[in-house]
C-alpha cells in the first residue's frame, strides 16, 4: 500500500528492548517508520553496520548523542546518521515523536543491524542525568 496514515500503523516490538513505540513500515529498498520515546526514555548506545538512518524529528525534544557530537534536537530537525557510527538518544519533553528511515532493507525490522559498546551503561548513565537537566 503506498498510502499511510500514521494513526493506522500497528505498534510492534522490534526486538532490542528499548522503551518506546514503533510503528515500521518496511519498502524495497528502506525501512521507515514512526518512533515514540516519552520522558527519559530512548535508545540504548548502538551502531550499524550495514544501515544508514535518518531522524526527523515531528514532535518534541530529544537530547541526542552522534558519534562525539551531542546536540538538543527538536521539532523540525533532521540528523543523518552514516553506517558505524555510535548514537543515543533522550527524550526531554513528555513525548518525542522521530519520523526514521534505514537503507538498505536486508533486514525487514528497525532493529535489525544493532551493535551495542562494552561501555554502553556507562554512555547511558551520562546522558540521562544531562538529559534530565534538560526536561521541559
Amino acid at each position: 500500500m503506498p498510502f499511510y496514515r500514521t494513526s493506522e500503523l500497528k505498534l510492534e516490538d522490534i526486538g532490542t528492548g528499548n522503551p518506546g513505540e514503533y510503528q515500521p513500515i518496511l519498502g524495497e529498498l528502506m525501512k521507515a517508520g514512526v518512533v515514540t520515546y516519552y520522558r527519559g526514555t530512548g535508545t540504548k548506545p548502538h551502531w550499524h553496520n550495514v544501515d544508514e538512518q535518518f531522524f526527523y524529528v515531528t514532535e518534541g525534544k530529544c537530547l541526542f548523542l552522534l558519534g562525539e557530537e551531542e546536540k538538543l534536537i527538536e521539532e523540525g530537525d533532521i540528523v543523518y546518521i552514516p553506517r558505524g557510527t555510535l548514537h543515543v538518544g533522550r527524550s526531554t519533553t513528555d513525548k518525542c515523536v522521530i519520523w526514521t528511515t534505514k537503507s538498505p532493507a536486508e533486514e525487514p525490522s528497525l532493529g535489525a543491524d544493532h551493535h551495542y559498546p562494552e561501555n554502553m551503561q556507562e554512555i547511558i548513565d551520562g546522558l540521562e542525568k544531562r538529559a534530565e537537566a534538560l526536561y521541559e
